[in-house]
């Protein structure tokens, strides 16, 4: 070998050396002591516990001795994992009347939308939203013209520009009562396609297996992305309120072997048993009660703990805007007031998200990610805030462009109050 050779292979070698002891002194670790954890895993609540984070993953609970270059003493308060939101449109759009901030839809748009390329993770809604608790978030397209909507994608709200945790991660189709037309047009429609599509499928794997000359033509975008639906790859998340399309919903599951869930879903309640002998997870509002449509005439405030009494596995999310998705928490404590568990509600914020959506997240436990929040009190009680939060490890900041306008005005000056810098 040549001397050129072996003096190249020596300096890639110690780049190479030198890049990993870099990374290794980098590595931060935290440790949150004497913390009430509530986990939401199989160890339950942890009284004085300690909690170990290094880089972005949770690496230790209650190790016998605890080395870290930073020790937080949480003086008992609760730390639980960052709540996750979903089913909205946060990044996606900034004030609902103003139409150049809306990127949520587009009359164009079919099962293939993918908003994520839109998602402004600047928003000034998403430190607004960290206030609440809130590490991450499911974000969800309205769709345009056709049947389905497009597709969800996961996203933390660390505010950086590489927060999106996960493209393409559900399939959303909207379904139910129509100002034009009939309910059975769009069941009807969802299950041909299905259909369709299984059939192709099936006609490429005889043609594989017969070997045949001619090769089966390539499956388009938007076969591609319904065949993921029928391998189970992607959940279906569709929103129905009536028992009688949520019935219709369970037999195209079965029929096609879907990964289903249900959102909205009021009329849940009347069916509670047939939804969890299917095993099917239901998103749906805490405070729904008021009915907007005749599809919502039982919704009520206890339907959650209705729900998980029966056996079925719920996310709590907000109908409606993004803009108040930091109150989710109190969403959560009026289920509480009317039924529900409270270590229920913690896993209907946390760890039920994390399963349905395929996250690394959602519960306290060693390799999650550590998207971790220390309260100063009950989080589900009105007075408690946030007083500290990671997300992916990193400490982060809950002060929003609320705050700063709040501090702009009330600040001392010669000026008037509006003048102020």
């Amino acid at each position: 070998m040549k001397l050129k050779q072996i003096n190249s292979i020596k300096q890639t070698a110690l780049a190479l050396s030198l890049a990993m002891f870099t990374n290794i002194a980098c590595a931060k670790t935290t440790a949150i002591t004497n913390a009430t954890v509530y986990t939401v895993a199989s160890q339950g609540i942890l009284q004085h516990a300690t909690v170990v984070i290094e880089d972005d993953k949770i690496i230790a609970i209650n190790p016998e001795q605890v080395e870290a270059d930073e020790t937080i003493d949480a003086k008992g308060r609760i730390l639980t994992p960052g709540f996750i939101g979903s089913m909205n449109a946060l990044g996606l759009v900034e004030v609902g009347a103003v139409s150049l901030t809306r990127d949520s839809r587009d009359k164009k748009a079919d099962i293939t939308f993918d908003a994520s390329l839109a998602f402004n993770p600047k928003s000034t809604l998403v430190a607004y939203t960290r206030k609440g608790g809130i590490t991450s978030n499911i974000v969800t397209p309205a769709g345009g013209e056709g049947l389905f909507a497009g597709q969800s994608f996961a996203a933390n709200l660390s505010g950086d520009f590489e927060s999106i945790i996960a493209k393409q991660n559900g399939v959303i189709v909207y379904l139910g009562a129509t100002s034009k037309g009939s309910r059975a047009q769009a069941l009807q429609a969802l299950d041909h396609k299905l259909a369709d599509i299984q059939e192709k499928l099936s006609k490429k794997a005889d043609n594989k297996s017969e070997k045949k000359e001619k090769p089966a033509k390539p499956l388009k975008r938007n076969e591609k992305v319904l065949k993921s639906l029928l391998a189970g790859e992607k959940p279906l998340l569709a929103y129905a309120d009536r028992a009688t399309d949520l019935l219709a919903l369970l037999r195209l599951k079965e029929k096609y072997g879907l990964d289903l869930v249900l959102v909205g879903a009021s009329d849940a309640v009347l069916i509670a048993d047939k939804i969890a002998a299917a095993d099917v997870p239901v998103i749906t509002s805490a405070i729904d009660n008021l009915p907007s449509s005749f599809d919502s005439l039982h919704g009520d405030l206890s339907n959650m703990a209705q729900l998980v009494k029966a056996g079925i596995k719920v996310v709590l999310a907000p109908k409606g805007e993004s803009h108040n998705l930091n109150q989710l928490r109190f969403d959560a404590g009026i289920a509480v007031a009317n039924g529900l568990a409270k270590t229920d509600a913690y896993s209907a914020l946390t760890a039920n998200v994390a399963d349905v959506f395929k996250l690394n997240s959602g519960r306290i436990a060693i390799g999650k990610n550590a998207d971790l929040v220390l309260w100063s009190g009950d989080p589900f009680e009105l007075s408690t805030k946030v007083d500290k939060m990671w997300i992916a490890g990193k400490e982060v900041s809950t002060q929003s462009r609320q705050d700063a306008l709040r501090n702009r005005y009330t600040s001392k000056a010669n000026m008037p109050k509006a003048y102020v810098k």
